[in-house]
């Protein structure tokens, strides 16, 4: 054990759960409706408590452990966390410090999904289906590409959660939004201030995310920490001059919103990419992003509620792919396009397209499921005054 890297690994770990509780909570609760705050923050919380016990039970397992679909899925042999005790070690940390990490990855990515769902999903529904997608999409993704399963043996590159965390909940979210359907009536941000505040403990968490994932106190985090933080800029300048000059003002919803994109492109790639590689990331993503929750969730008309897909779904596709054109060998010992590897560009386009694909099926098909059990929506009368005093007995005056 590495006394230096199992303290940056504690305090990565709380940096992360940071990042939903309260972060999410507090972007996602000044986003929505004043009706609907206390519903929306609920859900996030509730999360964190139900993806813990899931992954204590059997999660860790299914996702890190070795069993006979051990290409695609962990097996059983750490179920209850079995064989994690004092002594045992992850690398050159505790075990038991790898395990809460990793658990604060699998809280964010169901969290992050109640975005795209917000002001009209039924709890109980909710509360269902987080707990069968956790196990039947969120750990054999995470097995893939982390556990060393498929995805891993290829060769994908994924340092701290393009497939994983982004790509997969940003698909989930698009799919739930779209069975659900439209909501009544599409709100306004009730308190920006909230989401500012939500927006600037996900930046400062974020550095636990990504530094956090070269899992030791060395070069490679600080590297991953100072890309972080180019990427994050320069998309939040990205999104808000996109903005501005398709002729509406810089709003400070639009620049908050480039900057969580800048977070997600950048991080399957902050341990494989340099300074210049992260700011043409953030540059690159900052615009796709404002044009996919805007111009394209438009042009379809689906109701993605904060802009899970526009933001997760494709930031996490685009820093993906980018990640196989600028990779660097002497970094992350993975040489990308730009490097003369080809192949690796192909690799990603492989991992993102297979991510796309098992997400969005599972998710139907769990959404479905869901649906036989207790309806996915609230009623109409629901919706219409709002889900706080509804589904929770409870109201912010």
């Amino acid at each position: 054990m590495n006394a230096g890297d199992t303290a940056w690994m504690l305090t990565s770990t709380c940096l992360v759960l940071l990042m939903t509780v309260p972060g999410v909570a507090l972007l996602y609760g000044g986003m929505v409706s004043k009706k609907n705050i206390i519903s929306t923050i609920t859900q996030t919380f509730m999360i964190t408590c139900l993806v813990t016990l899931l992954w204590f039970i059997v999660g860790y397992s299914l996702s890190f452990s070795e069993g006979s679909f051990n290409n695609f899925v962990g097996g059983f042999s750490n179920l209850f966390l079995k064989g994690v005790g004092v002594e045992s070690l992850s690398g050159t940390i505790p075990e038991s410090v790898f395990v809460v990490f990793q658990l604060t990855f699998a809280i964010i990515t169901a969290a992050l999904i109640c975005g795209a769902v917000a002001e009209r999903m039924n709890f109980l529904a909710l509360v269902i289906f987080i707990a069968i997608w956790i196990l039947l999409v969120y750990a054999p993704i995470c097995h893939m590409v982390w556990g060393g399963g498929l995805l891993a043996s290829l060769g994908v590159l994924d340092f701290a959660g393009g497939t994983v965390v982004h790509i997969n909940c940003g698909i989930a979210g698009l799919v739930a939004a779209i069975v659900l359907g439209e909501r009544k009536k599409r709100s306004r941000p009730h308190n920006l201030l909230l989401s500012l505040i939500g927006t600037s403990l996900l930046w400062v968490g974020w550095f636990g995310f990504n530094a956090g994932s070269a899992v030791a106190a060395n070069g490679g985090a600080g590297m991953a920490m100072l890309v972080t933080q180019i990427a994050t800029a320069t998309a939040g300048l990205s999104w808000m001059f996109a903005e501005w000059g398709f002729g509406k003002k810089p709003s400070l919803l639009g620049i908050l919103s480039g900057a969580i994109a800048g977070l997600v492109a950048i991080t399957p790639a902050a341990g494989f990419v340099g300074p210049v590689g992260a700011f043409f990331i953030g540059l690159i993503a900052g615009i796709v992003c404002y044009w996919a929750s805007t111009k394209l969730k438009n042009k379809f008309g689906y109701d993605d509620s904060l802009d899970v897909f526009g933001i997760h779904g494709v930031g996490g596709t685009v820093g993906a792919i980018l990640t196989g054109i600028f990779a660097k060998e002497a970094i992350g010992g993975a040489a990308g396009l730009l490097e003369g590897n080809t192949g690796q560009l192909w690799l990603q386009f492989i991992g993102v397209a297979f991510t796309i694909v098992y997400t969005g099926v599972l998710t139907f098909v769990i959404l479905k499921i869901v649906n036989l059990i207790t309806p996915l929506r609230a009623t109409p009368e629901e919706e219409t005054q709002g889900l706080d005093l509804n589904q929770h007995g409870e109201q912010v005056s």
